[in-house]
């Protein structure tokens, strides 16, 4: 949610963030019209009821020949003040679902356009020239069953279309990646949480997920009523939902390990082979509460982190300016490292950090205490620091002729110091 008193004041940068998104600058105008209407009838029903108290006070003093005739008006008067408050409540329940259809103000510097419209930062890595080294590339669902790792057909079997069994060594490595993250996490000052992956409805819409994104999300309904989560950054950004926080030493870091849930929605057809568009996979999410005017460092300090993290899996790699158009509700700027594919002879995301600035925070009343006593609200950021999917990329670019599976060096530690997955059959 934004500042009411910012939209007010700066109409103009808000309805050129909409336009940029391509959402609906008429939205502002309806926004600052409803605000319009609250103030007024709240003004009207404070003003009533401020004449009823005065009545009722009148009564107490009155001549008995005068007090039938005051408690008349006063019963009249009651039932207008009802009218206005019922009339202040529905225009503040208008200015309410207004404001929250409103996405985050997007940053001067994000481009403009749409999925395809983002800009390359910098590209990091060397792409393999397999037709040198003498072998065609097997994609990653060939050599995850080659190594006896990815099972597909036993996935669907169990819970239908887009769900796996990771085992034996790619189980492994698939841990091996994500506790690395946890302790380059804990390294920089992170605190490891393992999260709650279902949600109240409240916490969800807070964090803006229940706008465009909406369809993606897995629901359960009576009688539960919550939702599954697509990443911890819901859970983490809920944990601290309605309370001051104190960031005079710094920010709260946190990293959460979790598994998350996603629909795919609209995505038939699309990467459907293997594990690269999933319902269900595991990740390792950071999050930061900062103060507002440290989260542009901080995004970078969490670019950073998915960039070392990415040099230690050996995987080329671009980082991609995502555009306004593509950006999600709550980000005011978003870049993502993309991981060189070479089946796909092209990058596909990994990783992506997000500076949610003020507006997850607003809506969950997540504040900091200032200087001369009031509050105001923090700034809240995620990136993804590990995720399943980082197997495809890891796989891919780390297989030998005969089929097998060099292991990053970095991640050998976290495997039992072995070097490489071998070729295997399954045994079931």
């Amino acid at each position: 949610m934004l500042d009411i008193q910012f939209i007010r004041e700066h109409p103009d940068i808000v309805k050129e963030s909409q336009r940029k998104r391509g959402e609906s600058v008429e939205l502002v105008d309806e926004v600052l019209r409803s605000d319009e209407t609250r103030r007024e009838s709240l003004k009207a029903f404070e003003a009533a009821r401020a004449e009823q108290k005065d009545m009722g006070k009148k009564i107490a003093t009155a001549a008995p020949e005068e007090k039938a005739k005051i408690i008349a008006q006063t019963k009249e008067l009651s039932n207008k003040v009802s009218e206005y408050k019922d009339t202040a409540d529905q225009a503040a329940a208008e200015y309410t679902t207004a404001m929250w259809k409103l996405s985050n103000i997007v940053e001067p510097e994000a481009p403009e356009g749409g999925e395809d419209d983002y800009v390359v930062v910098k590209k990091v890595g060397t792409i393999r020239d397999f037709a040198a080294e003498g072998f065609e590339p097997k994609n990653h669902l060939e050599l995850g069953e080659g190594v006896a790792g990815i099972d597909m057909k036993r996935g669907v079997k169990v819970s239908g279309s887009r769900f796996y069994f990771l085992r034996g060594a790619v189980a492994r490595l698939q841990i091996a990646m994500l506790t690395m993250a946890v302790d380059q996490a804990e390294e920089h000052g992170f605190t490891l949480a393992i999260t709650p992956t279902l949600v109240r409805p409240e916490v969800m819409a807070g964090t803006g997920f229940l706008n465009s994104h909406a369809d993606e999300i897995y629901r359960l309904r009576e009688p539960d009523d919550q939702y599954l989560v697509g990443t911890s950054e819901v859970a983490l950004a809920g944990m601290h939902e309605n309370e001051i926080l104190d960031l005079d030493n710094g920010p709260l870091r946190y990293c959460g390990w979790s598994s998350c849930y996603r629909r795919e929605a609209g995505a038939a057809g699309k990467d459907t082979m293997g594990i690269i568009r999933v319902h269900q996979f595991d990740k390792v999410e950071m999050f930061v509460y900062c103060k507002q005017e440290n989260s542009r460092a901080e995004h970078q300090h969490l670019l950073q982190m998915e960039q070392e993290m990415l040099g230690k899996v050996e995987v080329p790699y671009r980082i991609i300016d995502t555009a306004a158009g593509d950006l999600g509700a709550s980000a005011a700027r978003k870049f993502d490292c993309e991981a060189w594919v070479p089946t796909q002879n092209r990058y596909r995301e990994l990783t992506s950090t997000s500076n949610c600035t003020e507006y997850q925070a607003r809506r969950l009343n997540i504040r900091e205490r200032t200087e001369d006593g009031s509050t105001r609200a923090v700034s809240t950021l995620n990136g993804t620091l590990a995720t399943t999917r980082w197997l495809v990329a890891i796989l891919e670019n780390h297989q030998q002729a005969d089929g097998s599976i060099e292991i990053p060096k970095a991640m050998r530690p976290y495997m039992g110091g072995k070097e490489v997955i071998e070729p295997r059959k399954w045994e079931a």
